[in-house]
């Protein structure tokens, strides 16, 4: 008996210091989706009512983990809910400083690895259908919100989308824009060299031969978005525009070092200012890729070696976790959360 208390005491003793930490909670699912052949790998971030154990999250070569409690309970309430979608080659565990930060603002967040077009599987010719992209997460809301487990902690009033470089597109495709694939063609004719048509013309991508780039996928349920860095801004539908949804915030990264082809702003394609009660943020200085995670010590050395974009190097000045931090912020007001 004297054995089995001391056991008790010690396992309490290695809990305390994790229940002593602010953790979200986490899981992961698979979504069977009637528009996808196999499974779309699938994760939840959440407010925990209680630890479980501390685990890293997204821990790989390039970019830090984040700590979170896996499979706790969910802390009592309705939450508002945030669906994310990342961008082209990436995932959404390498975004879990976002998830975490959101989560610390009360929400729960959705969010998925889009096939095609997540890390190790991203293809020009899949990444281009943006409708399946846009199913992915509306099929994720379904079942999430059918969801014993989940569905009565969610408040169905307040469910927001964010999105990223091509998640950006996504989430504007959730908000009711759409795009022309023959303008987007035309676009990477004049200028081929853009950063939403360089990976395309690899592929030799004719972004009007796929229906998915110009369908309609706009979900009622999604009340406010948020848009960082979105591809293919300069193809958005002007008709869409006047009806999609009201009030989304649009984010740039950088100043000299922003991105041409997501410029959002009165010097790019202006698309903040062509939508209906828009909000238009800059945050400088950075670059499109500090958005990305934290990245370990060499990091930028092995991607330099792999000949690998340059996703862990800033410009002059930039600090990637204050950037983080004012991200999280702006993302969180334009929520509502």
């Amino acid at each position: 008996m004297k054995r089995l208390a001391l056991l008790s005491i010690l396992a309490l003793s290695h809990v305390a210091p994790a229940a002593a930490e602010i953790l979200p909670g986490y899981d992961r699912f698979d979504l069977m989706a009637n528009h996808r052949a196999r499974p779309v790998a699938a994760s939840i971030w959440y407010p925990a009512a209680n630890p479980t154990y501390r685990a890293p999250v997204g821990n790989g070569p390039i970019f830090d983990s984040t700590f979170a409690f896996v499979g706790p309970a969910i802390a009592e309430g309705e939450h508002p809910l945030v669906l994310i979608s990342h961008g082209s080659g990436g995932n959404s565990d390498s975004l879990g400083w976002l998830s975490s930060g959101l989560v610390a603002q009360d929400a729960i967040v959705l969010a998925v690895n889009h096939p095609g077009s997540t890390s190790g599987d991203s293809s020009p010719r899949r990444s281009v259908d943006l409708e399946a992209r846009a199913n992915d997460l509306s099929a994720a809301l379904d079942m999430l919100l059918s969801s014993p487990a989940f569905a009565p902690f969610i408040d169905q009033d307040q469910i927001g989308v964010v999105g990223f470089s091509l998640g950006g597109t996504t989430a504007l495709g959730l908000g009711g824009v759409r795009f022309d694939g023959s303008v987007q063609d035309a676009n990477c004719t004049t200028g081929p060299d853009a950063a939403d048509c360089v990976f395309f013309r690899l592929g030799d991508v004719r972004f009007a031969d796929y229906p998915g780039y110009e369908a309609d996928t706009r979900d009622p349920r999604i009340t406010q978005a948020v848009i960082v860095d979105p591809g293919f801004g300069g193809s958005a539908v002007p008709d869409s525009l006047e009806d999609a949804l009201a009030g989304m915030t649009f984010i740039n990264l950088g100043d000299a070092d922003r991105l041409a082809a997501v410029d959002v702003g009165p010097d790019g394609n202006n698309l903040a200012n062509r939508l209906p009660n828009a909000t238009y943020i800059e945050i400088a200085p950075a670059n499109h890729f500090t958005f990305l995670g934290t990245c370990k010590p060499r990091a930028a050395e092995l991607l330099q070696e792999e000949g690998d974009d340059p996703i862990c190097t800033d410009p002059e000045g930039a600090d990637r976790d204050a950037v983080h931090d004012q991200l999280v912020d702006a993302i969180a007001a334009g929520l509502g959360l």
